[in-house]
């Protein structure tokens, strides 16, 4: 049995999946778990737990706002007034623990630039899931992740308009109106990515 800690997590999604393997696991976000395991759940910066135990495992979600591609249109403010420098120390972070495996996820940002090329990149169709969002895994002494229940990507001769048609319905979480809840939304993880870390790393 390990002690994992689940950094930036407030849905507890992954946390729940190594709980389900009978880990140690707890989540860690400043905002409260949407989870519904407060007992499992610090709130809290994550820097005040790293020395709370000798953690076997820490997996980390940093913030991706400030570092993804897809926003790179408000880069140049963003580096102007100090938050993507933050964003990208805060994701450093993690790369300097001390602790014998670690996986930092995040989508394809400059982070692959300022820090390394990720080990590999991921996508919710290769776990089960109808959903195209790819995702970089930074691995310390974790293994590569194995596909678990392949489900794309596009069909092989499908037309113009057939890609179109898919590509809205692959994408309806990354398309999710705007609100307060939708980068909430958009950070959590596809249960079958969880099941498959649980699985292959725990």
């Amino acid at each position: 049995m390990s002690k994992i800690l689940i950094a930036c997590e407030e849905s507890q999604i992954v946390c729940q999946a190594f709980r389900d393997k009978g880990h140690q696991a707890y989540s860690c976000d400043i905002l409260p778990c949407s989870g519904g395991h407060t007992e499992w759940h610090f709130q809290c910066d994550i820097r005040e737990v790293f020395g709370e135990r000798n953690w076997d495992m820490i997996i980390a979600f940093p913030p991706c706002t400030d570092l993804a591609v897809s926003g790179a249109r408000w880069f140049s403010e963003k580096i102007s007034d100090g938050r993507q420098g933050a964003s990208v120390s805060f994701f450093k972070i993690f790369t300097r623990l001390d602790c014998p495996k670690i996986a930092i996820e995040n989508p394809i940002g400059i982070m692959s630039r300022l820090y390394r090329k990720p080990d590999q990149i991921i996508q919710p169709w290769q776990f089960g899931h109808m959903e195209t969002k790819a995702t970089c895994l930074w691995l310390k002494g974790l293994p590569l992740l194995i596909p678990t229940d392949i489900v794309g990507p596009m069909p092989i001769g499908a037309n113009a308009a057939e890609k179109a048609q898919i590509s809205r319905e692959w994408n309806k979480v990354w398309r999710a109106s705007p609100g307060e809840d939708r980068a909430r939304i958009r950070s959590k993880t596809y249960e079958g990515i969880a099941k498959a870390m649980s699985d292959q790393w725990g």
